[in-house]
């Protein structure tokens, strides 16, 4: 992974040039900030610019021997911790599951946790990095580097460590082993042992902004032009959730279907036909239901501005817009609010594995009560 492979940030990707650069790269660095945002391919970057033998322009060259073996991430100096799900067979590290991890990697450039989550087989899984994995960190650190200056930790979530693990490695950041250099990937830094939070020198990496998203949409994903402004805006800063949306596309016009269908229902009460929308959306499984009732959420929020006639804001594509020119009226501050907490109340449901079935009908009947408030 080079600085070049990743979008924007160019002030962050400068401030770690620098760094390393100017041989004041601290002993322990915290990457912090929201999830999808590119964190961790930047500590990745970081870490092969560390061990690149010729460096070029500001980045990693990408060809030497080094550079390669981080590109497979075989290199010999890199360590990676990450957290797992602890089983009678395993020995509680990292090592265990770096083949899935390395398979994560490459399919997941912005570290979506829901599918770690799947590559685990376990999608309602707590990860966590336990005190074997401390120990195993110290044990691969207490030997000198094999290839290059620094042995380099790239540790993704170390808010999930286990108070025993936090506390063997607080001592490993008080105690630094020579040329040793600890990167650490937080999406909740509040969570992090206190002492050990104390003891980093922290990067702040914040969400990007919309003319930034909305370049990558163009130029990295071939959106066109015109639809690239509301994508952007949807994302709320985050590369994950473009990802998101493009991979919702392919179903966009399947929940549109689902959702007027609903609407239209519920309208005329027609509570057999619900009954029967309810095992048809169900179909949809766990995680296809659960985009639906994001998309619905979105729908509402969208309908409800369209009502305020602030065009200006809403981010409609032209089949939602038809549809809503006559709907939004029903989406009103009388009533917005509790479909919206419906909607997210179903979704909570049926990510804890809940009767998608019965979930949908009753939110059908609660849209049949709230939408002509």
């Amino acid at each position: 992974m080079r600085f070049a492979d990743i979008p924007a940030h160019e002030n962050v990707k400068a401030h770690l040039r620098e760094l390393v650069d100017s041989n004041r790269l601290p002993h322990a660095l915290l990457l912090e900030g929201p999830a999808g945002i590119g964190k961790f391919a930047l500590a990745r970057a970081l870490s092969q610019y560390i061990h690149c033998e010729n460096r070029i322009d500001g980045d990693s060259c990408g060809k030497c021997p080094s550079c390669k073996q981080h590109a497979s991430f075989n290199q010999p100096d890199t360590v990676y911790s990450f957290p797992i799900l602890k089983s009678e067979s395993s020995t509680a590290i990292s090592d265990d599951l770096f083949p899935e991890f390395k398979e994560f990697l490459t399919e997941n450039k912005f570290m979506d946790f829901d599918n770690w989550l799947k590559l685990l087989n376990n999608p309602n899984g707590q990860p966590l990095i336990y005190v074997a994995e401390s120990m195993n960190i110290i044990r691969k650190f207490s030997v000198t580097s094999y290839a290059t200056r620094f042995k380099v930790l790239l540790m993704w979530l170390p808010e999930r460590m286990q108070p025993e693990c936090a506390n063997k490695m607080l001592k490993m950041i008080e105690e630094p082993m020579a040329d040793s250099i600890l990167i650490f990937v937080s999406n909740t830094p509040q969570e992090i042992l206190p002492t050990i939070y104390s003891r980093m020198q922290r990067v702040k990496v914040r969400p990007l902004s919309e003319p930034e998203l909305e370049t990558y949409l163009i130029q990295e994903c071939s959106v066109a032009p015109e639809q690239a402004p509301g994508m952007a805006h949807l994302a709320q800063g985050s590369f994950l959730n473009i990802e998101k949306q493009l991979s919702a596309r392919n179903d966009a016009d399947k929940f549109l279907e689902y959702f007027i269908t609903l609407m239209r229902q519920a309208y005329q009460r027609k509570i057999g036909l619900l009954r029967k929308w309810s095992v048809d959306v169900a179909g949809l499984g766990r995680e296809g239901s659960m985009r639906f009732l994001a998309y619905c959420e979105r729908m509402m929020r969208e309908n409800f501005i369209t009502n305020l006639r602030i065009p200006g804001l809403v981010y409609l594509n032209q089949d939602e817009e038809t549809f809503s020119r006559k709907f939004s009226p029903f989406i009103n501050e009388r009533n917005v609010e509790r479909l919206l907490n419906e909607f997210e109340s179903a979704r909570l449901d049926i990510s804890a594995n809940g009767n998608a079935k019965i979930i949908f009908f009753d939110l059908a009947v609660k849209v049949i009560l709230l939408l002509k408030q």
